[in-house]
């Protein structure tokens, strides 16, 4: 079932701060990570464009490893026995779990779980399939010190989205015991680029060139895009565990998250959240619409026993 989200009427400050931040996003964005760009500059901006973003409070964080991968821990004081494996966005070539503590440090205040905020490789330093083999080698890990499978969550933005669905895949065909739940915001289904929306308001994070970038770095020359394990949507999605996607309507992989509706024997909880732009959750301090957001994937979680 797929579904637009009713949205509360917003206050004259949200919606000058929601003006605010999109105008914002987009000059981060259109400057600082501007395909022109080496990545290597591009994440230097990311972390210094994130360090100000509020996190929730009462949330250790501590640096480890999960199967040789480093990682870090973020863990409130309530821990139910959970743990939810996070996968950051950034184009397969930028981010890291610092620049996305707004998103995870939410997640561990609100839900009981112990987030795994995986610092997998990136390209183009470390091309397909070594971000997806990290992903793969912590889930592992978490098997091998006796997480039960039916405790473990695995979540992801964006690439880490198109990361979350791919390691679910690769579960699955290995005969794995599959984690109780999947999240993606806005996750990237489609590699090959033929899936593409054009919103009418922008997508002031997104652009096409930056996306092409990355996936350009991560899928080098000879690999094939649109191969199951890094487009998605050509695959048979069936016997995945229950999947929730949230994406804005300002963006340009709504209809990659769209076209999961068609995905046969997939347990798909897809939510649209208008007027909102790519991985709008990163803002959950701060905007109204986002802490809805993060609250629904709790609430999601909760339905599987996270409690």
């Amino acid at each position: 079932m797929n579904w637009s989200v009713e949205l509360p009427a917003a206050s004259t400050g949200q919606r000058l701060l929601t003006a605010m931040l999109r105008a914002s996003t987009r000059l981060v964005f259109r400057t600082g990570m501007h395909p022109w760009l080496p990545p290597s500059v591009q994440r230097r901006v990311l972390r210094l464009a994130t360090l100000s973003a509020p996190r929730a409070r009462g949330v250790s964080i501590e640096t480890g490893q999960l199967g040789g991968v480093p990682c870090e821990w973020l863990c409130s004081s309530r821990d139910n026995g959970w743990v939810l494996l996070y996968l950051h966005g950034g184009a397969f070539m930028v981010g890291s779990p610092q620049t996305h503590r707004a998103i995870t440090t939410c997640l561990a205040a609100h839900s009981g779980a112990r987030i795994c905020a995986l610092d997998y490789r990136l390209a183009p330093e470390h091309p397909w399939p070594a971000a997806a083999d990290d992903a793969l080698a912590a889930y592992r890990a978490l098997l091998e010190q006796g997480q039960p499978a039916e405790r473990i969550v695995i979540a992801g933005d964006s690439a880490g989205g198109q990361l979350t669905l791919s390691t679910a895949l690769r579960l699955r065909d290995a005969g794995l015991p599959l984690p109780a739940a999947l999240v993606c915001f806005s996750p990237v289904t489609d590699l090959s680029g033929a899936t593409w929306h054009e919103p009418p308001a922008g997508d002031p994070l997104l652009s096409g060139a930056w996306l092409e970038q990355g996936v350009a770095a991560y899928c080098p020359s000879g690999v094939d895009r649109g191969a199951p394990l890094l487009s998605p949507l050509n695959t048979d999605l069936s016997g995945l565990p229950p999947l929730l996607v949230q994406v804005g309507e300002d963006e340009h992989l709504l209809s990659q998250s769209l076209r999961l509706r068609d995905s046969a024997g997939l347990d798909l909880r897809l939510e649209v959240y208008p007027g909102q732009w790519h991985v709008f959750q990163i803002n959950c301090a701060l905007l109204q619409v986002a802490r809805l957001a993060m609250q629904r994937v709790v609430e999601f979680l909760q339905e599987k026993g996270c409690r």
